[in-house]
């Protein structure tokens, strides 16, 4: 059996522990042998980690951290609804990282923030959970590999479909021969969104510390599209919706195919049908080509869509209309010699599905979620590496091919990438752009060169 085999099956079961309630090895952890949790960003799935790591056993949402001081105030009047301890509250992360009573630390700024803080609270003896894209450029991954290695920290990516119970056996299928010899992977990510409009500059709200908020990107005038969640689709601070919905989907095709980083990589597409401040692609295609040993080739093909679409292999669900996002449809589908597999987001409505045979008759079939924050606190007790769902070693190279095809998007050319020296061939240009994504850092708010 494969390495690769076998670290699907290990977490397959691991998940399966985990779903079952089964009990973390002990560590002891601050008061009372509780891991004492940070939560950084808690306006909206920042507020996603609040809850679910306040449900684990022995877990403590000890601190919140956020620059909009109304959001913060209206995050502590529910954690007092829900019957939750009174957390501290930050709003400078910088202060929130010197307090030694916090163990670990979850991450859910905008993505500008992550790698910064994740490098800042590994030197600080914290173990992270850093939300999707763990970077904002293809630089700010490595260092966060170094920063993690260095210190010895517990990193987790969230890319949270490494730890439902579905996906992980469409992995351990895939990787065993269900639908023969693989050699595409097609990943969907099409979200309907409307447009954003146009929003002035205006003098910053009372209570939003927007020096903070913008942190190492670029100090623009304010603007509320360039504030609470319209800013994924400005590259100062976020990577469109390739890097906000579709890392998920280009880390389970990768991980289907069980290939890393890509030989050729080629990007088009545009803003189109609405006329507004968004700068990013709400369409995209995107090519991956993997030249492998043996003269063998594999593919991920790509797409972002955000307006009126069809669906792919049935995958999305009328339940997304009653949440009034429109009939998405967002997964993988994985071909090989002897038939496909579908993977959808959604495990309650999708799970996974395969057909067989030139007959393409139904085969195996799941629908099982998991919990990727119960994951992360079962390592951050046991300090086993090995059994990380989702690693940033991992979530970094996914989220270089998100990087990979941003860059091509933006120069408009085919990039021939080096897997050993993780550089584009012949190209500053694109190299610029995944050392700084074009913009620089902003000081003090700077990655630095030596962890």
């Amino acid at each position: 059996m494969s390495d690769s085999n076998t670290w699907s099956r290990r977490r397959l079961l691991q998940g399966a522990a985990v779903g079952l309630g089964a009990a973390a090895p002990s560590r002891i952890l601050g008061a009372n042998n509780r891991v004492r949790i940070a939560v950084c960003g808690v306006r909206k799935r920042g507020w996603d980690h609040v809850r679910q790591f306040a449900k684990l056993p022995d877990v403590e949402v000890a601190a919140i951290c956020e620059v909009d001081e109304s959001v913060l105030n209206a995050r502590l009047r529910d954690m007092e609804k829900l019957g939750l301890p009174k957390p501290k509250t930050y709003i400078d992360v910088r202060q929130l990282l010197a307090d030694k009573s916090i163990d670990a630390v979850s991450i859910a700024t905008p993505t500008t923030w992550h790698a910064l803080i994740t490098i800042w609270g590994c030197q600080a003896g914290k173990d992270i959970y850093v939300e999707k894209p763990c970077s904002h450029n293809w630089w700010e991954g490595r260092q966060m590999i170094a920063a993690a290695t260095k210190y010895n920290r517990v990193v987790q990516h969230g890319t949270q479909g490494r730890s439902r119970q579905s996906g992980m056996e469409a992995m351990v299928k895939l990787h065993e021969g269900l639908i023969g010899d693989l050699y595409l992977a097609r990943g969907l990510c099409y979200k309907r969104r409307d447009s954003i409009g146009h929003t002035p500059e205006q003098p910053t709200p009372d209570g939003i510390h927007y020096d903070l908020w913008t942190g190492p990107a670029p100090l623009r005038p304010f603007t509320k599209n360039r504030f609470h969640y319209n800013w994924h689709w400005f590259w100062d601070y976020g990577n469109g919706d390739l890097g906000n919905q579709g890392i998920h989907q280009i880390d389970m095709a990768r991980h289907g195919l069980n290939v890393k980083f890509p030989n050729k990589v080629t990007a088009m597409g545009g803003h189109f049908v609405h006329d507004d401040d968004q700068e990013t692609p709400n369409t995209l295609t995107c090519a991956f080509q993997y030249d492998l040993p043996g003269g063998k080739r594999k593919m991920i093909e790509f797409e972002v869509r955000h307006g009126i679409t069809n669906r792919e292999a049935e995958i999305g669900t009328d339940y997304m209309y009653s949440q009034g996002q429109g009939p998405n449809s967002i997964g993988c589908l994985f071909y090989g010699s002897n038939g496909y597999l579908a993977i959808g987001d959604e495990d309650v409505y999708n799970g996974y599905r395969s057909y067989i045979g030139s007959e393409m008759k139904p085969g195996p079939t799941a629908h099982a979620g998991g919990d990727h924050f119960a994951s992360f606190i079962d390592v951050v007790r046991s300090r086993k590496l090995a059994d990380l769902h989702a690693p940033l070693e991992e979530g970094h190279i996914s989220c270089t091919l998100v990087h990979l095809a941003n860059a091509s998007y933006r120069l408009g050319r085919t990039l021939n990438f080096d897997p050993t020296t993780e550089q584009v061939i012949g190209d500053p240009e694109a190299n610029r752009l995944l050392r700084d994504a074009g913009r620089g850092y902003r000081k003090p708010f700077v990655i630095p060169d030596k962890v």
